[in-house]
């Protein structure tokens, strides 16, 4: 494992907090932090041990900082300690202490900032899960890049990470997939748009055509290939058919003098999920999400486990008939004034219990959700995190109740919200695009700036605010574009390790071992210091569920490498390769080759591939 100093100095000031009080409780010593100050003039370091140990210890905490301060200032990284505030201490350390940290940084490669936290836990991130009704669109685009960017630090993190997308194929909307396609079958089968226009076709089957745009045409001209002219519908007189084909009829079709099978409407469905989910593999591919597991909701439906969520619940005591108070406000869908089937909700912190069946029988769409959490918890999952538009923020506290019930409590559910996104361009709105008919499609995005730019653009801000992506502004080669900032870093670096080689391939061998005392500029300490504390970042991002963190880490990386190149241009003695000391040159090339080592790292978390050069 890689060397993160912060957990060694916790370590350490926990151990001297210790020997000082020896009777402080377990709890107490894990509380203990180090990490660093909120003002940088303070020192490197700054420690809460005084605060949280000064209750137990019976002392007041400045007391108890002070003899902290006298202990710790005798460690070996440590130059300087003193007490600061109501019980804390800053602490500066040596600065060989620090260049120490960067042959780690040149050891492990890309892995440095690698960490055991998650101890291995199995944790399950589900994101996308996009309804197949159409192609993924911008609003898809914020959930995937956050949750495969949070999948991957997780991984880096330490915990063992299943990568998961639920395909929604059962319900109303999958429902309306199927008439959708259907029609367009009409119109390829016939060639024939006027006659089956959407108007007529709705007048005639009783059906309201949710989904029109362009994208269907490909599954009509697939259905109508595979079934030519055999899923046709037929005139009946006074709706009366066949008895053998009463039972597949589509009745309000049927009303209208209309025979159109509901086996040719399962058959438009199960073909055009099919196609909308090969499409929606493809745009992820285009934007590096490639999941471990597409689990399918109309499987799970069909093999029982609804039902055997609902059994699971009601052999705890944890389901009754009943009638819900009307709701405050907006009345949801699942809310009826007379007896359901409820949950317990409010017995696992939840404001109200929850219908999981209506009053004619039938399964509420929550049941479904349950049985489909219930499904990861006995695959073994023991973290689950869904990552969800915010417009489903009121659906989190019935969902965490009920995977509190089925789990027993074991398994905890995080949902990570994502704000929705507006895409500008010279200041406006950008319009919709014309095959999706209603909204700007993922692959319109990727096409127009790029996969790393749309994925490291997406990070740059936390997933719960609302956020605008200027196409103007992320392909601006300009410090203020800190897609541009960090990959002009990375380039830059390679940029001197290449002249270096180019000039004697011996000046970047063997980088780990050379001496680096010659770095001693302030701007070169800051750049140090900046990537020691990669490995903290990684973990307090983690545990934050954070992604967006280090893509903040890396822009004040990328800034701290840039000061210190344009300090080079100022400064002569500061410059990377110096012919007239060959010592400096190495031991800055160490620095460099470091510096482009992190950017990799975190831009491998953030799923965005480093540039060589920049064009």
């Amino acid at each position: 494992m890689t060397e993160n100093i912060f957990a060694l100095l916790t370590q350490e000031v926990r151990g001297v907090l210790a020997a000082l009080v020896p009777d402080l409780p377990p709890e107490a010593l894990a509380r203990v932090q180090v990490e660093p100050p909120r003002d940088a003039a303070h020192g490197d370091m700054a420690t809460n041990a005084a605060l949280i140990a000064a209750k137990p210890a019976r002392m007041p905490p400045q007391k108890l900082a002070a003899a902290l301060a006298e202990k710790l200032a005798a460690l070996p990284m440590v130059t300087e300690a003193t007490p600061a505030g109501p019980g804390f201490v800053n602490l500066r350390l040596d600065e060989d202490f620090l260049r120490a940290q960067l042959p780690a940084v040149l050891r492990a490669g890309e892995a440095y900032g690698d960490s055991t936290i998650g101890a291995g836990v199995r944790a399950n991130v589900e994101y996308v899960s996009a309804n197949p009704t159409g192609p993924m669109h911008v609003g898809h685009c914020r959930g995937a890049v956050v949750g495969d960017a949070l999948a991957n630090l997780l991984k880096k993190a330490g915990w063992d990470v299943t990568k998961e997308y639920y395909v929604n194929d059962a319900g109303n909307q999958v429902g309306a997939l199927g008439w959708a396609s259907y029609w367009r079958y009409l119109r390829a089968v016939t060639l024939d748009a006027d006659e089956w226009n959407a108007e007529n076709t709705e007048q005639r089957f009783g059906v309201t055509l949710q989904y029109r745009g362009d994208y269907l045409v490909a599954v009509g001209d697939a259905l109508a290939e595979r079934h030519g002219a055999g899923m046709m519908p037929r005139r009946v007189e006074g709706g009366t058919v066949p008895e053998e084909e009463t039972l597949s009829a589509y009745a309000p079709a049927l009303e209208r003098g209309w025979l159109v099978k509901s086996a040719w409407l399962d058959t438009a469905r199960e073909i055009a999920v099919a196609m909308m989910m090969a499409e929606i593999r493809e745009d992820l591919a285009l934007l590096g999400v490639e999941q471990d597991v597409f689990v399918s909701e109309r499987s799970l439906v069909e093999a029982g486990a609804v039902e055997g969520a609902v059994r699971l619940l009601e052999d705890k005591g944890l389901l009754y008939e009943g009638v819900l108070e009307p709701p405050k406000g907006k009345t949801p869908d699942d809310w009826e004034p007379r007896p359901q089937t409820l949950f317990r909700a409010t017995e696992f912190g939840d404001d109200v219990d929850r219908p999981l069946r209506k009053s004619d029988g039938t399964n509420t769409y929550f049941a479904n959700d349950i049985a489909y959490h219930a499904d990861k918890v006995g695959r073994g999952q023991e973290l689950l995190i869904d990552v969800w538009g915010a417009d489903h923020g009121g659906y989190v506290s019935r969902m965490q109740a009920a995977v509190r019930a089925v789990s027993d409590g074991r398994v905890p559910l995080e949902v990570v919200l994502c704000q929705i996104v507006h895409v500008m361009k010279a200041g406006e709105p950008v319009r919709m695009s014309k095959r999706a008919g209603t909204y700007i499609t993922l692959r319109d995005l990727i096409e127009e700036v790029g996969r790393d730019a749309v994925r490291f653009t997406m990070l740059t801000r936390k997933s719960d605010a609302q956020m605008e992506f200027d196409l103007d502004k992320v392909v601006e080669q300009s410090r203020d574009n800190p897609v541009f900032y960090v990959q002009y870093a990375h380039a830059r670096c390679r940029s001197v390790l290449r002249q270096a080689e180019a000039a004697d391939a011996a000046l970047v061998a063997d980088l780990a071992d050379v001496p680096l005392t010659a770095l001693a500029d302030p701007s070169e300490m800051a750049l140090i210091r900046r990537l020691a504390a990669w490995p903290r970042s990684v973990e307090a991002a983690a545990t934050a569920r954070e992604p967006h963190r280090i893509a903040f880490y890396l822009a004040d990386l990328a800034g701290d490498f840039h000061v210190l190149w344009n300090r080079g241009r100022d400064d002569s003695t500061l410059r990377f390769i110096r012919t007239e000391d060959r010592g400096a040159t190495r031991a800055r090339l160490a620095l460099v080759a470091a510096t482009a080592t992190v950017i990799r790292s975190g831009l491998g978390v953030m799923g965005v591939t480093p540039v060589e050069e920049m064009r």
